[in-house]
């Protein structure tokens, strides 16, 4: 769970439009946007955001995990990250090492990054 994260990508216009279709699955769209060094917020029915911004610098990776309230949502995550030119990290499945409803799919990012959507609820 998270307020907001806020990192630096090295083009700007790919990275929002890659998590735009990306994370559309879960309801993600713009909430606010600056100029690219401000950036852009990205955020879903007022809940916590996700913050972009252009830098020259090539940032560290980071694992950023978004929840997802369905299973159904994970796969379409995964299905549509790839779509927008993510590679693949590990499909859509439990994880049960995490625990027994652990269903999650990972992708990395057009910056590397380590992207994850995870329901922890049983299969309806």
């Amino acid at each position: 769970m998270f307020d907001h994260v806020k990192f630096g990508v090295t083009d700007y216009a790919a990275s929002k439009a890659f998590f735009l279709k990306a994370l559309a699955p879960l309801g993600v769209t713009v909430a606010s946007e600056g100029p690219p060094t401000y950036g852009v917020e990205l955020c879903a029915r007022g809940k916590a955001s996700l913050c972009l911004f252009q830098t020259g610098e090539k940032p560290a990776h980071l694992h950023l995990a978004f929840t997802a309230e369905t299973r159904q949502q994970v796969d379409a995550f995964y299905r549509a990250a790839l779509a927008a030119g993510a590679t693949d990290n590990g499909g859509p499945g439990l994880r049960p090492h995490y625990h027994a409803n652990y269903y999650a799919a990972f992708v990395i990012g057009p910056d590397g990054h380590n992207l994850e959507v995870v329901c922890h609820v049983p299969d309806a």
